[in-house]
C-alpha cells in the first residue's frame, strides 16, 4: 500500500458506465497538492459486461481485467462505478482484501425483498429503513475491521461554492439556522431508473442525497435528530398533460419529494427533489446564518453566457447537463466537473490514500445521508408524520 516513501496510488474502476466514465476523468486531473509526488495510476477496470469493459479499457490505455479479484489484487484503490444495490457486497469485498473503496452515491440502500412482483411504492417503508441501516453498518464494520476507508464519492462536498460556503461558516463562527436545497431536472437518463428493486427509491434517494450530504456536511458536527417527509407520483397522476418534455412511465418511484430534516441542536434543512423541471439542472443549497446568507449555485451558473441563433450552429458543443434546446440565450457550463467537484473529489480521495488520513467525506455522511432518507420514506408512508432518528 501506498505510504509515506511511496506517493504511487493505483486505482482499479469497476464498471464501464457513465459514472465510471467521469471518475476515469477526474481521476487523471489528481496532481501533487498538498502531497509533493503524489502520482496516480488508473490501472484498469474490470465490469461484467465484457464488450463494454474492452471498449472502455480500449479508449484509454488501460488494463482490462478478467475478474474482480484480478482487480482487487492489481490496486491500492477500487472505484465502484456501480448501481446501488452492489455498492455493499463488493466494497465489503474489496475491504476484506485490504483495498480502500469509493462508494458512490446513494451509499447504500433497499432494493426490494427479490420477489418477482416487488413494488417500492406500496412496500414496508419501516423494513426498508432497517434493512438499509443494516446494509450501512454492514460497510463501516467492514470499513472498520479493515483498516483501510471508505471514501464515499459525494461530490457537492467538494464543489468550489460548497467548499467556500464551509469555509466562511468556519472562520466567520456564524450559526447556520436553517438551509434550502434542490436537485431536479426532467428524468434520468438511464433505464434502470424508475425501478425500485434496481435504483432503492425515487427522486428523494437519487436526486435528494446530494444537497442533503452537504446541508449534513455544512451542519457538522451537528447530527440529523428527526425527519418529516412527503413525496409525490406527480406524472402518474390522471390529470397529469404529458407534453414529452418530462420522462414518465416509472414503474414503482415517487417523482417528487421534500424533506424536513431537524437537528440534534434545533436547527432545521429543507430538501427538494424532482424529476419536473425543465431547461436542465436545478443544483442549488442556500445558507441561512446568524451572521451571513449564502447561495451556493452549482447549477446554472452565469460564468458563460451566450446566443446561439440556430440549433445546428452547437450540434457538436455541450452546453449544459439537460438542457432541451441549444437555441436562443444559454449558460453554458466552462468545466461542469470542476463545478460540480469531481476532481477535487478524486484529489481529497487519492492524497488520503497516500497518507492514511481519514477523507472529507466519509463513511459516516454516507450513512447519515441513508438514514435521513430512508425514516423519510417512513414519514411519507405515514403521511408526513415526524420520524426520530
Amino acid at each position: 500500500m501506498p505510504g509515506s516513501n511511496n506517493r504511487i496510488v493505483r486505482v482499479g474502476i469497476v464498471g464501464s458506465g457513465f459514472s465510471a466514465r467521469f471518475h476515469y476523468a477526474a481521476l487523471v486531473r489528481v496532481h501533487g497538492g498538498r502531497v509533493p509526488g503524489l502520482r496516480v495510476e488508473t490501472v484498469g477496470v474490470w465490469s461484467p459486461n465484457e464488450a463494454r469493459r474492452r471498449t472502455f479499457a480500449a479508449e484509454r490505455g488501460i488494463t482490462e481485467f478478467a475478474s474482480f479479484e484480478a482487480l482487487c489484487d492489481a490496486v491500492d484503490v477500487v472505484d465502484t462505478c456501480v448501481p446501488g444495490n452492489l455498492h455493499e457486497p463488493m466494497a465489503v469485498d474489496a475491504l476484506k482484501r485490504g483495498r480502500h473503496v469509493i462508494v458512490e452515491k446513494p451509499f447504500t440502500g433497499y432494493y426490494g425483498d427479490g420477489s418477482a412482483d416487488f413494488r417500492g411504492e406500496s412496500f414496508s417503508k419501516e423494513i426498508m429503513l432497517r434493512e438499509a441501516l443494516a446494509s450501512a453498518a454492514r460497510l463501516t464494520d467492514a470499513e472498520r475491521e479493515s483498516g483501510q476507508h471508505i471514501y464515499y464519492a459525494e461530490n457537492w462536498v467538494y464543489a468550489p461554492a460548497v467548499a467556500k460556503e464551509r469555509e466562511i461558516i468556519e472562520k466567520s463562527g456564524g450559526q447556520v439556522l436553517r438551509i434550502l436545497g434542490e436537485e431536479s431536472h426532467s428524468g434520468s437518463h438511464s433505464p434502470f431508473y424508475g425501478i425500485w428493486a434496481r435504483s432503492g427509491g425515487g427522486s428523494l434517494l437519487s436526486k435528494g442525497c446530494h444537497p442533503l450530504t452537504a446541508a449534513l456536511y455544512l451542519k457538522s458536527p451537528a447530527r440529523p435528530a428527526a425527519v418529516s417527509c412527503r413525496t409525490h407520483a406527480i406524472t402518474k397522476l390522471p390529470a397529469f398533460q404529458d407534453l414529452g418534455h418530462l420522462r414518465t412511465g416509472y414503474h414503482d418511484i415517487e417523482d417528487y419529494a421534500a424533506i424536513h430534516v431537524i437537528f440534534d441542536d434545533g436547527t432545521v434543512a429543507d430538501i427538494f427533489a424532482s424529476e419536473l423541471v425543465l431547461g436542465g439542472v436545478a443544483n442549488w443549497i442556500e445558507v441561512y446564518a446568524t451572521n451571513h446568507r449564502t447561495r451556493c449555485n452549482l447549477n446554472p451558473v452565469d460564468a458563460l453566457v451566450t446566443y446561439n441563433e440556430r440549433e445546428e450552429y452547437f450540434k457538436d458543443v455541450y452546453v449544459v447537463e439537460k438542457t432541451g434546446t441549444k437555441q436562443g440565450w444559454s449558460r453554458p457550463a466552462p468545466d461542469e466537473d470542476w463545478q460540480h467537484g469531481y476532481p477535487q473529489e478524486m484529489q481529497d480521495f487519492m492524497e488520503c490514500a497516500a497518507t492514511g488520513r481519514a477523507p472529507l467525506c466519509g463513511s459516516q455522511l454516507g450513512r447519515d445521508t441513508i438514514a435521513v432518507l430512508y425514516a423519510g420514506y417512513l414519514s411519507a408512508e405515514r403521511h408526513g408524520a415526524e420520524v426520530q432518528l
